[in-house]
């Protein structure tokens, strides 16, 4: 069914009369008068009566009139939708870890928007494990995710956007609290609250281990959140490596740097390249690249 045709349609419903209708839709009448009559050999029933003057809707044109403008309307919003989003502007769906919504990921957000003040552009944020973040971004749930590095079973591209320093905590009365930094393989005797699996920090700390041999430490406790274990060593029920955050000055614990193996914990910038991203989402990827420490001559001039 020509589009045009039905725009012609509802432009001869509100006037009534050819003539006009012609004018204001800058057609001759005859070319009016044609696609009418073709719509209408489509449909199989008569839209229009003639009247002295001017025409008057059928019961079927009156029925058909509601529909097309229905039609029209929600077809017209949705061009409008693709055109403003070819343009830079809508949605940009974010997953993060928690640690990275405290600034990491607020701070780039509003300096990309900031830097758009012609564009409309809007954002959500999800916070979980990187595990859940990763299993959302493949039900295409999320446009992006900052996690720690996917594994290759997700097929996923991983770009690392920034980096976080890892300590030792141990209660304030440890025996370990009298260094200033510790061989992590001087440690493999003690209990450890370790982050939960499915943590992308667990399997960070794990490899660590990894590096100075097979043997692994004691597990005391599995926790999911990084301030909920430096509270568990804070009281006493073993030590662990945590990301470094201001609270820990402010519990019961000595922190203590690592100095073998050197931990170099990155966060990377997760996407699913099998995707057809929107220019917005693709924009703010080149963003996000051009402030990494890990930038290349490529993306460092975004």
């Amino acid at each position: 069914m020509n589009l045009s045709h039905l725009r012609y349609f509802v432009q001869l419903a509100h006037t009534r009369h050819f003539t006009r209708a012609a004018e204001q839709l800058y057609i001759t009448q005859p070319s009016l008068s044609h696609a009418i009559s073709q719509l209408e050999r489509e449909l199989g029933v008569p839209l229009f009566e003639k009247g002295n003057r001017n025409v008057e809707l059928t019961v079927f044109g009156e029925r058909f009139l509601e529909s097309v403008e229905q039609s029209l309307e929600i077809l017209d919003e949705s061009v409008d939708y693709l055109h403003r989003c070819a343009q830079g502007n809508g949605l940009i769906r974010l997953g993060l870890l928690r640690t990275l919504g405290v600034d990491y990921v607020p701070r780039l957000a509003a300096d990309f928007i900031a830097a758009r003040p012609d564009k409309q552009i809007d954002f959500t944020f999800h916070t979980d494990v990187t595990y859940a973040l990763l299993d959302k971004l493949k039900r295409r749930e999320l446009d992006i995710v900052f996690s720690s590095e996917a594994p290759e079973s997700y097929r996923f591209l991983c770009q690392p956007v920034t980096r976080q320093d890892l300590v030792l905590i141990v209660p304030s009365d440890h025996p370990l609290a009298k260094y200033h930094s510790i061989d992590l393989a001087d440690t493999l005797s003690e209990p450890y609250v370790k982050f939960a699996p499915g943590s992308g920090l667990r399997y960070v700390v794990d490899d660590l281990f990894k590096q100075i041999g097979d043997e692994t430490p004691p597990t005391a406790y599995e926790i999911q959140e990084d301030q909920v274990v430096a509270g568990m060593v804070s009281h006493g029920f073993g030590i662990a490596i945590v990301p470094y955050m201001e609270m820990l000055l402010r519990l019961n614990v000595k922190i203590l740097q690592i100095a073998r193996p050197v931990p170099d914990r990155r966060f990377y910038m997760v996407t699913d390249p099998s995707l057809t991203q929107s220019p917005v989402v693709e924009d703010f990827k080149q963003f996000v690249l051009s402030r990494s420490p890990f930038a290349t001559p490529e993306t460092a001039g975004v």
